[in-house]
């Protein structure tokens, strides 16, 4: 999990003289990449030691981040093979985990995603 706010800051001081790749992996700003090699997010931790100062970047009106500081677009598109997917940032926003089963809905030009059990209204 990566720190944010107070808890970043306390540890970048913590670790004062060691390398910035360091700072960026003890800070938890560390993915893998498709080979399964690691991948130090350096933007992702920067944007939230800047914002851990109080200093923020851009309006953010209407954006939201996923993991590893991205912002997210809110546009899915249709890949080659059919599938439309929507990423683990926008199900962690939800609240959503693996096994949660849903009802699709088709209406013109939109898909409505029912979790079983709950009634056409709720949001």
């Amino acid at each position: 999990m990566a720190l944010t706010g107070s808890d970043l800051l306390a540890k970048v001081k913590e670790l004062g003289d060691s390398s910035k790749s360091d700072l960026v992996r003890a800070a938890g700003y560390v993915s893998s990449k498709k080979d399964g090699s690691e991948r130090l997010n350096f933007t992702a931790f920067y944007e939230a030691l800047l914002e851990a100062k109080g200093v923020r970047l851009g309006n953010g009106v209407g954006k939201s981040k996923g993991p590893g500081g991205r912002s997210l677009s809110y546009v899915a598109t249709v890949q080659g093979n059919g599938n439309l997917l929507v990423g683990m940032a926008y199900t962690g926003l939800l609240g959503l985990n693996p096994g949660d089963e849903f009802e699709i809905k088709l209406g013109k030009k939109q898909i409505r995603l029912i979790p079983v059990g709950a009634s056409d209204e709720e949001e």
